[in-house]
């Protein structure tokens, strides 16, 4: 049986008035497909890349990256859900934005019933960003009770989910945020110190706030405008784990700076590697599952949008003027 449903489309790479509302069919799912219906959607920046061509994907492209919803059909050898049950994801290839899609099975997990939709779809790839950043991107030695973090961007929706879960792991986390206003978001999330840096120097505010020691490890999705100064504020042996270009792409650079700046380490973290097998998706999904659902980390919704204003969605999202998550409702 095939249904129709609205979708957001994209047949070249530009703005927000890119993206097209149409109808598209949606058919029955094959051998390790779901079909899941979704209840919102999750809107992030990824989004704005793929739309824009920063990331270059083929046209003609269906934008979003996760959703919540309730699964209506499952394909040959998917085991771990069945029709009806509640579901949530993050995961490749693009396809969120619309009500109704069949999907890879393999990154789609459960949802438990103490999380509503909306929380499922705002929280499933930033949620799990944060995740993978805090305990699996790790500076030599790990990180322990104590240990100064620096966090950039800490107002937006990865931002804020980092700061409760590491104040949950007895983390010292720096905030950085472009205005007053997000900074205090940022503090009242759980960062113990916050650095305005449309005013303030950064570089120079980490090393007072650490004594002069710097940070164990950076982590910065700004990208290009906080990539030099950031690596100064990094301790030897540290860890510049750069996993977004908000403000563009870094720049090339010689390799030879590092050992100038005290022997330290630079990964480009992506959450899909992360996600390499159901079983391993799972068990990310668990983990935070359960700081959610113990209340340690709390899910901020600050932006409602329909599928068919998903253009002003991104004007916000470009012009940072959002806070927490955003979500669009099908």
């Amino acid at each position: 049986m095939t249904q129709q449903s609205p979708t957001i489309r994209v047949d070249r790479h530009g703005g927000p008035e890119e993206m097209h509302l149409v109808d598209l069919p949606v058919g029955e799912p094959g051998p390790g497909q779901i079909r899941i219906r979704h209840h919102a959607c999750g809107l992030n920046f990824i989004d704005v890349y793929q739309r824009s061509g920063v990331y270059q994907l083929p046209m003609p492209l269906s934008l979003g990256m996760e959703a919540a919803g309730v699964v209506e059909a499952v394909g040959e050898g998917v085991t771990h859900l069945k029709p009806g049950d509640r579901a949530a994801y993050a995961g490749n290839p693009p396809g969120s934005y619309t009500a109704l899609r069949v999907m890879p099975a393999m990154t789609v997990v459960k949802l438990p019933d103490a999380i509503d939709f909306e929380t499922g779809a705002a929280m499933m790839l930033k949620g799990l960003t944060a995740q993978y950043l805090l305990r699996k991107t790790l500076p030599q030695g790990g990180l322990h009770a104590g240990d100064h973090v620096l966090f950039h961007a800490a107002a937006g929706g990865v931002g804020l989910i980092a700061c409760q879960w590491a104040k949950a792991l007895g983390l010292q986390l720096i905030g950085t945020a472009g205005s007053d206003a997000k900074c205090e978001l940022a503090r009242e999330h759980g960062a113990a110190h916050v650095i305005n840096y449309s005013t303030e120097d950064f570089k120079a505010r980490v090393k007072e706030i650490t004594g002069g020691k710097g940070v164990k490890v950076v982590y910065d999705s700004v990208g290009k405008d906080t990539w030099d100064a950031s690596l100064d504020c990094l301790q030897p042996f540290g860890l510049m784990a750069s996993f977004g270009n908000s403000s563009g792409v870094v720049p090339p650079f010689a390799p030879g700076i590092l050992g100038a700046k005290g022997s330290l380490y630079v990964t480009r973290a992506t959450l899909f590697t992360h996600m390499s097998s159901q079983a391993a998706t799972q068990a990310m999904a668990d983990e935070l599952f359960a700081v959610v659902a113990s209340g340690q980390v709390k899910i901020r919704i600050d932006q409602r949008y329909a599928l068919a204003d998903v253009a002003q969605a991104h004007r916000d999202l470009e012009a940072r003027k959002n806070t927490g998550c955003s979500v669009l409702i099908p």
